[in-house]
């Protein structure tokens, strides 16, 4: 019924997190702390140690987040469970159904919304794998 609203709180919460995050990298590099690799890519990835920037991986948790979102959200649409018209959950008319809609937000919301972010987790385990690989062998290099 809307459990495509939890995790569409969590990438609201996480685009704005992006944001500042990404907000932050470019002030440092501002400073001269850090060196751009390529102005089209000056906050992915940092010429000094060669890592992908917080900012990209939180916008792959962000794009995973609003993409689930957003196909849940049409699901629910095609089925008729959200309406284009006040109050635009079907479940919100009455008590009953509210109650039953809270429920299903507390659960399959908060399962799916925490499920994708442990995914996303995993994904960065593995980027961090990598990412210490290419430094060894880049240390080993020189």
């Amino acid at each position: 019924m809307a459990c495509f609203l939890v995790p569409g709180a969590e990438a609201l919460v996480m685009t704005a997190v992006t944001y500042a995050v990404k907000k932050r990298e470019e002030k440092k590099m501002d400073r001269g702390v850090e060196k751009a690799v390529s102005d089209a890519e000056s906050v992915s990835i940092t010429a000094a140690n060669g890592r992908i920037a917080l900012s990209r991986k939180l916008t792959w948790l962000t794009s995973l987040l609003w993409g689930g979102v957003l196909l849940l959200a049409f699901e629910h649409l095609w089925h008729g469970e959200v309406t284009p018209w006040f109050p635009f959950l079907t479940a919100a008319k009455s008590p009953a159904d509210t109650a039953v809609m809270l429920h299903e937000m507390s659960t399959v919301g908060v399962s799916m919304a925490v499920l994708v972010t442990l995914i996303w987790c995993v994904m960065i385990g593995v980027v961090h794998i990598f990412e210490k690989r290419q430094q060894a062998v880049l240390s080993e290099g020189r």
